[in-house]
């Protein structure tokens, strides 16, 4: 079977996909590289945005760039290549979270995540209200048997259960509403209209507040004199999902981050929109609370459901080199935003 050339054509395509990946505050935390003799592409992490408050030890980021290696994954196996991915290959080079070798496709032809490229593009972070139609159970099941595929877990509560994770969720929201090292950090990442960056989240982007308080939104804007959208009412029973992992070292984080895009690709595959709500996981006893005893290592919290898709967020230009990898921030001359998440 004839293996197609990594042509610069092939790299931009895999790496525009890689890109549109969601990631913490869209700080966009990963750099890539190509070897072209082992034809692999190189995924490293960014430390020049970092989050020192909200992500300490990093699991977000690496969550971040586990969604950005499973849409390379995706994005391989669309271009007829059988992707290859070995997490944390080399261990004295940290930064190296992952490698993916662009195999020759088996006798079976290539992966059946190609059928997951189409919703890339579509995938965008909603952080409106939704209409309160459940999402049928048959979809809701391809969204947990999706993350069950990468090593992770998706639990769907009942109505309590949901509730109760909201609650955590709110309480989590409020101590980084009161914290001002949190609050001002946050408000590092909100970027204003006419703002030249790929990175952050535009005010554009931002959601109304939950006139009924129930819906914990992340809240960006805190007491800045900005324009707010009116506050509306949220769906009054939402769907979440909780993801979670049996253990919790790096490589799990990078499991995570790609059962998560997974989850993600396949509810929109289905139109089904959605947002992550990730303040729980910021507070080491409230992240614990979430999981509970039956979920040891809860990652994050899925918010999904029917309506608008939400404002986009830019993304940065990716660009590979060989080695050694170059990051997905171009030079100043080259910069220029791609609209996504």
């Amino acid at each position: 079977m004839q293996t197609r050339e990594v042509d610069a054509t092939a790299v931009r395509s895999l790496l525009a996909a890689a890109v549109a990946a969601p990631s913490i505050h869209n700080t966009q935390p990963w750099r890539f590289g190509l070897d072209p003799d082992s034809r692999s592409v190189e995924v490293r992490a960014d430390r020049r945005r970092p989050l020192p408050m909200t992500d300490p030890d990093l699991r977000a980021q690496h969550l971040s760039v586990g969604a950005a290696v499973f849409n390379l994954r995706v994005a391989a196996a669309h271009l007829d290549w059988e992707p290859i991915v070995r997490l944390l290959p080399d261990a004295d080079d940290p930064d190296l979270l992952a490698r993916v070798l662009l195999a020759r496709p088996t006798e079976d032809g290539p992966s059946t995540l190609g059928g997951l490229y189409e919703a890339i593009e579509r995938r965008h972070t909603s952080r409106m209200p939704f209409t309160g139609r459940p999402v049928p159970e048959p979809i809701v099941t391809q969204m947990i048997t999706a993350a069950r595929a990468e090593g992770a877990h998706l639990d769907v509560p009942d109505i309590m259960g949901t509730r109760r994770l909201l609650q955590l969720t709110q309480a989590a929201e409020a101590r980084n509403a009161s914290h001002p090292a949190r609050t001002a950090e946050a408000r590092t990442w909100l970027t204003a209209p006419g703002r030249n960056t790929p990175y952050g989240i535009p005010i554009t982007a931002l959601g109304a507040r939950d006139a009924s308080g129930r819906m914990p939104m992340r809240d960006f804007t805190g007491r800045l004199p900005l324009p707010h959208l009116p506050a509306l009412r949220f769906e009054r029973h939402a769907q979440v999902g909780l993801l979670w992992t049996s253990w919790d070292r790096r490589e799990d984080w990078l499991r995570a981050g790609q059962a998560l895009q997974r989850v993600l690709l396949t509810a929109t595959v289905h139109g089904v929109r959605t947002s992550m709500l990730h303040q729980a996981m910021e507070w080491m006893d409230l992240r614990s609370a979430m999981g509970g005893s039956r979920k040891p290592c809860p990652q994050l919290l899925i918010r999904f459901g029917y309506g608008p898709d939400g404002g986009r967020t830019p993304r940065a230009a990716a660009q590979a080199t060989p080695r050694p990898a170059l990051g997905s921030e171009p030079a100043a001359s080259d910069a220029r935003a791609i609209p996504s998440d």
